[in-house]
Order: structure tokens, then sequence, then C-alpha cells
């Protein structure tokens, strides 16, 4: 496992750390399945965990909580996030920061989060959803202050919206947002245009999720693909974007070295970046973790392959299935 730099925090984390959403309360989602691959990640050196209170209400975040426990001579960073009190996801333009985060809403869900996870001190709070029109709210601002003076969280971060990475640089120059978490894959490439500068400068961490987005750079999808009744996948790979996401896929096929996986191309295109300090696939199998972190010493791609797969960029405005 390899190591980066967690922004000015200087936390050293691994650089495949572990996405929990789909272990909170995605269908099939077993938590013995669960609990045996947080345990092999763990043996395998990865050392930072993100979840959210909305992975099934604070399911996700207990069985950190359980890991965390079973590992006290280890040093795990723990990240989590508060729900907007609207419940509405993502943020849209016109929402007002009073009706998702007010003061007393974001310290209890930190309080919330911390008794889940059985902590006293949470590493990573995020906000869950945001407009970068509420940066300037004294509200949020006082409330994260105290939460860092009070000792309950280390470090506050924004979960920022599906394909709007912009949509927090203000918000970053108040200098109270110690780390940005972003979609950032082979296609999602517009958070090189203005985020990552901005982060550089600011000693922002970042941490890319949905390297895979959403499954379609596993390159397993096709156009008969279909998931459980109640699964979040069926809303969000609506025909449309079905059809438009297995084309992509395919076309990245060709492009995929001798002797690996378009998994493995995918991680390791978020790797070749040195402003990301960690991704964080979503893993709920041990053996999707055994592949996953085997790709951080494998490091980054070379030059050429890089400039073909910058090619495939694929610029993407929020619809009504996007959330």
């Amino acid at each position: 496992m390899q190591y980066r730099t967690f922004g000015r925090m200087g936390w050293q984390v691994s650089d495949i750390g572990y996405g929990m959403w789909g272990m909170g309360d995605w269908t099939g989602s077993d938590d013995a399945e669960s609990m045996a691959s947080l345990e092999r990640s763990v043996e395998l050196d990865c050392n930072f965990f993100d979840t959210a209170w909305a992975y099934g209400d604070g399911h996700s975040e207990r069985l950190l909580g359980q890991l965390v426990a079973l590992h006290p001579d280890k040093r795990l960073f723990t990240a989590s996030k508060i729900p907007p009190k609207s419940r509405k996801w993502p943020s849209r333009p016109g929402y007002l920061l009073q009706e998702n985060y007010p003061p007393d809403h974001i310290r209890k869900y930190t309080e919330m989060s911390l008794n889940n996870l059985g902590l006293r001190t949470l590493d990573l709070i995020q906000f869950h959803t945001w407009n970068d029109e509420w940066g300037a709210d004294p509200g949020w601002q006082e409330a994260v202050k105290a939460l860092k003076r009070d000792g309950l969280v280390r470090a506050v971060g924004i979960s920022v919206n599906r394909w709007e990475p912009e949509n927090v640089i203000k918000t970053l120059r108040t200098g109270l947002v110690d780390a940005v978490q972003v979609i950032y894959n082979i296609f999602d490439q517009a958070p090189e245009d203005r985020l990552f500068p901005t982060c550089r400068e600011l000693g922002v961490a970042v941490i890319a999720r949905v390297p895979f987005d959403e499954g379609t750079l596993t390159g397993t999808l096709t156009l008969e693909s279909r998931w459980p009744q109640g699964d979040w996948r069926n809303s969000y790979f609506v025909p449309e974007n079905l059809k438009a996401s297995v084309e992509r896929a395919e076309a990245l096929k060709p492009l995929v070295p001798a002797g690996t996986t378009l998994p493995e191309l995918a991680l390791r295109f978020i790797l070749s970046n040195p402003d990301v300090s960690t991704v964080i696939p979503g893993m709920r199998k041990v053996r999707n973790v055994e592949a996953n972190i085997a790709v951080s010493d494998r490091g980054g791609l070379d030059a050429d392959l890089l400039a073909k797969l910058r090619q495939h960029r694929w610029d993407r405005r929020p619809t009504s299935w996007s959330q």
C-alpha cells in the first residue's frame, strides 16, 4: 500500500481508501460479508474509511465503529457526513442553508455519528451536499469552529454535488474546509480545471469518489443490466444513461493494457494525479478489496496512455436522475 499526505492536515492516508455506501443500504449487502471485507482491507494496510449517517441511517457508521474497536493498535482514519435536514439530494440552486444545515442540525448529526462509531472524536466530518452560495453564511462557519474547538472533529469537509466540481470553490477560500470529496474518474475529468488547482493552492485534501462511475468503468454493464427492486442503480441507470454509459465503456476497452483490467485502469488513472489524496472505491466483497488495493503498488499510468484516456472525458450536467 502506498500513502499520500492528506492536505494541510498532514495525515498519511492510504491512496486506496474505502467507500462504505454500498454496505449501508444497497440491496444484497450482508453484514458478515461487509465486516470480512473491512477486516481484509485493514490486513492490507488500508487506513482511510468514508461513511455517512445517510448510509442506512447510521448502519454503515456502526460497521465502521466495530472495525475501529477491533483494531485499537492501528491508526484508522474515520470520515462521515452530515445529511441535509431537508433530506434532499443533491442541493439545487435556491435551496436555503437554514433548511439544510442549521447550526443545531450540524451539531446534532455530528454527535449522532460519533455515537454510532463509538468515538469521542471523528477525523473528518463532511457536509453531504453543498451550494457555494452558502459559503459566506456565519451559521455553518461558527458551527464547525465549535466542533473543532470542542474536540468532536479534527477536520471539516464538503462532498460536492455530482458533476458540479466548481460549486465549492468560494467556500474553500473561507479557510474552514480541510477536504473536498468529488466525483473524479476517466469520464469525469472536470475537477482538474479549477477545483484541483484551488485545492493545491490552499492545502485542501482531495477525496476522489465514484472511481468506476457507479459501475460503468468496471466494464460489466450491458444494455440488459438490471438490479433488484429498490436498488438505487435502477434510478441512476435510466435507459438514456445506461445506453450512453455502456457505449463509452466499450470504447475504452481497446485501451486496457494486456494483463490488466478496466477497473485497474480506472483506478490507476486517478492515482496518476498527485492532487488526489485518496480514492474511495465502494467494496462489499473480499475479492474486490484485494483487487482494488493491489492497484496501489502499481502506481500511475504512462503519459501516452493518459493522453489517450483524456480523449474520453465526458462533461455532464446534473439531471433529475443523477443524484
